[in-house]
């Protein structure tokens, strides 16, 4: 008999892990579940295998950590996920067109309804919302204003509607819309974009009119309160009488405590200015919070020491063009609702506030505005974007605004797009840092006065300093220097990348501008 020869049992590595008692590693689409399920059925990849043999780029827990909480949806900002936390063979990781890119923002940055946990710092909201990004993972007011504008460029109104929601239920909560999302923002808020972000509406249902109507009432409201507790000083919250009697407006926040979120800082600062009380120097840094420009030598006795700063004595030219804005559109809103006696009072309240503009903050014999400083009693020295805002508002004569392009061609304008001042102080609010919202107003308010040719070429500047950093670092970010078209400096923290109104601005601006050249980059 022929002995049979048997070939040894060749067991799958897995197969013999099993009969050996040991534990099967996990698969990817054990350890990303959800995620690994969405991604192959959004087909991300042509190739199932591809997302498969990806390579981690951080522990898998966090990665799991941040789907949770960005809730990505759809092929791009499926896409845009796998781009940031996983290494993909052949791939060689090339950016996207940046258009393209800012549309995969929108997801990345938006945020769902939520009621906030017991003890925490954060204020519910009843709709979804965009946040700027990076440090900043909680609705701001102006900084929405500039973020809406991308989001109707690419055709995301329903995310428009749902932020206006959210802001109007601050409003009717609190009676005024925090600077920001949280406990610490509530005793102050910042420069009132809420009539220009209902422009942007298309819905016309008569009873949400009416409740927006009622929304810009209150929160004007919220700014003149301070009209009935003038006293000789000649300033209460947020209101100050002129020497001629007229009100206008400045900032300022209900507490003079050093700022939750910079409890360290201020604290510091205010020990600086010493034998100045620390209330009132914690109270001038907070209102500066309040404007946005925090800091600029714009609120500075000394622009190259914080701890001068006295931004309650100062008359902003910025806040007094955006309170007219309201007070117009009230007037409008009112009209249209047949309320004739609203109408006329904001129609009212709309001409003295600009009568009080032309006498106070406009500097004929230097051909600009600015902000009045109530201690001096004349118009500040400083030369700023702020400047602009009389002309986005549409409150300038056409001599004015001719006066101010002219002005800012000379002192504001650099390489890379405009600058915030003319001073070089550190502070973030300052040259040679440029701003997105800042761009915008001058870009609008100068093509509303006939000066296209200096609009656009601050909005080419612009989009080529954005186009040229994303190229080189592949993020969006929230300031840049546009002298030397890098990412901008200064300031409490580092520059911060995502970012809301760098996105919504350059995406108006392409949109509007499609031919300036930086679509595909």
């Amino acid at each position: 008999m022929i002995a049979t020869r048997f070939r040894p049992l060749v067991l799958l590595p897995a197969l013999a892990l099993l009969l050996q008692g040991q534990a099967m590693p996990p698969s990817p689409a054990d350890i990303y579940g959800p995620l690994f399920g969405a991604v192959q059925e959004a087909q991300v990849f042509a190739d199932g295998k591809t997302f498969a043999d990806a390579v981690p780029r951080a522990a898998p827990p966090a990665i799991m950590a941040a789907y949770a909480r960005e809730k990505p949806m759809g092929k791009a900002a499926l896409t845009a996920f796998v781009r940031r936390h996983f290494t993909v063979r052949g791939e060689t990781q090339t950016k996207p067109p940046l258009r393209e890119r800012i549309r995969e923002l929108w997801p990345i940055l938006g945020r769902a309804p939520f009621a906030p946990v017991a003890g925490s710092s954060a204020l519910g909201l009843d709709h979804g919302y965009v946040v700027p990004g990076d440090r900043f993972q909680e609705i701001y007011y102006w900084d929405s204003y500039f973020t809406m504008l991308g989001l109707k460029a690419d055709g995301q109104a329903p995310l428009i509607e749902a932020m206006l929601a959210d802001f109007v239920d601050l409003v009717e909560r609190y009676g005024h819309i925090p600077n920001g999302t949280r406990t610490y923002y509530l005793s102050r808020s910042q420069p009132p974009f809420l009539a220009l972000m209902m422009d942007l509406s298309d819905n016309r249902d008569p009873a949400l009119a009416k409740r927006r109507l009622g929304a810009l009432v209150r929160e004007h409201d919220y700014w003149m309160a301070g009209a009935a507790c003038l006293d000789a000083s000649g300033a209460c919250q947020h209101v100050v009488r002129m020497p001629d009697g007229s009100l206008l407006n400045r900032y300022w926040d209900a507490r003079d405590t050093p700022r939750d979120e910079s409890w360290r800082e201020d604290r510091e600062t205010a020990a600086k200015a010493a034998p100045r009380a620390a209330g009132v120097v914690q109270r001038d840094l907070r209102a500066a919070a309040e404007s946005g420009w925090d800091f600029s030598s714009r609120w500075l006795a000394d622009p190259m020491r914080l701890e001068t700063i006295r931004t309650t004595d100062i008359v902003p030219v910025d806040l007094n063009s955006l309170l007219w804005i309201s007070e117009t559109r009230i007037a409008a809103r009112a009209k249209a609702a047949g309320d004739t006696a609203m109408a006329q009072r904001f129609t009212e309240l709309a001409a003295r506030r600009k009568a009080a503009i032309d006498r106070y903050l406009w500097v004929a014999g230097e051909k600009r505005y600015a902000d009045w400083d109530r201690a001096a009693r004349r118009a500040t020295n400083s030369r700023t974007a702020a400047s602009l805002f009389p002309l986005f508002a549409g409150l300038a004569s056409a001599d004015q605004a001719r006066a101010v392009a002219a002005t800012t061609r000379a002192t504001l304008v650099g390489e890379g797009g405009l600058r915030t001042t003319a001073i070089r102080s550190g502070q973030q609010w300052d040259a040679p840092n440029g701003w997105a919202p800042l761009q915008w107003i001058a870009v609008e308010g100068l093509g509303r006065y006939g000066e296209q040719a200096l609009a656009r070429d601050i909005a080419r500047r612009w989009v080529a300093t954005v186009a040229r950093t994303y190229a080189e670092t592949g993020k969006l970010l929230e300031k840049y220097d546009v002298e030397e078209r890098r990412p901008g400096g200064g300031g409490e923290y580092p520059t911060q990348d995502g970012f809301g109104w760098t996105n919504g601005v350059t995406a108006a601006m392409l949109e509007r501008w499609p031919d300036l050249g930086f679509n595909d980059q």
